[in-house]
């Protein structure tokens, strides 16, 4: 750059700033010369001041290295913490997918339950129809049976459903109990047709039903178990009855 070169007048201040820093530092150093020529005069050996100058030199290194350290250190401790959350995140994922398909099987279990609960409901109306031809006069029994299949039919939710099963059970054992003091019921063959839907029925009830507790036992156990436990109720999983 020419020496003569005008300078642009926004670059003033800052010329001026970086001059007089580079000023006070060539004013601030000295060389080891100078030092031991500083020395002489107080009367200080020129082997002291050479150790006292690598004894400085030596405490700055350290802290430069002391530092350096620190800033490793930082280093390993950030990336051991983010490794912390990536397992942390990866552990709590795989704990939300398991549990997710372990409710997901106890929904499907009850699903079989209500298929079955359902059948039977549907074979009341036909067991009605067989209470009006045989015995008119049981009102109790034909009342007893349209009830219990309004209230599963109306309910919601699955303390509700299982409810109204246990009524329609009682109902249909009413109706059985009739039939079993009623020599032309049992001489029908609609009517044992109707016990085979029947007793078939319950026991496909009772079958679907066992496999729905081990669904929910197992569930739970999962739910509640350490350390799932810790995270289940955040993730928004409860234990199920």
């Amino acid at each position: 750059m020419n020496s003569n070169s005008a300078i642009p007048e926004e670059w003033v201040p800052a010329v001026l700033e970086k001059a007089s820093r580079l000023y006070q530092q060539q004013n601030q150093s000295y060389s080891l010369e100078q030092l031991q020529a500083a020395g002489s005069e107080v009367e200080i050996p020129a082997e002291l001041m050479q150790q006292a100058l690598k004894e400085l030199k030596a405490e700055q290194a350290a802290a430069e290295q002391a530092q350096r350290q620190k800033k490793q250190v930082l280093k390993i401790a950030g990336v051991a913490a983010m490794g912390l959350a990536i397992a942390t995140a990866v552990w709590i994922g795989g704990v939300y997918n398991s549990l997710n398909a372990a409710r997901s099987t106890v929904d499907g279990k009850w699903a079989q339950v209500e298929n079955q609960m359902q059948r039977r409901a549907d074979l009341i109306p036909q067991i009605t129809q067989v209470a009006q031809n045989f015995a008119s006069h049981e009102k109790d029994v034909i009342s007893a049976l349209s009830s219990a299949r309004e209230t599963f039919l109306s309910a919601q939710t699955i303390a509700e459903r299982q409810a109204a099963d246990e009524q329609m059970k009682s109902a249909i054992a009413q109706f059985q109990t009739f039939a079993t003091n009623s020599q032309q019921l049992q001489s029908s063959q609609l009517f044992v047709n109707l016990q085979y839907e029947i007793a078939g029925t319950e026991n496909r009830i009772a079958t679907e039903r066992m496999r729905y507790n081990q669904a929910v036992a197992d569930y739970n156990q999962s739910v509640t178990g350490f350390p799932t436990v810790i995270v289940a109720s955040l993730l928004g999983f409860e234990p199920q009855s």
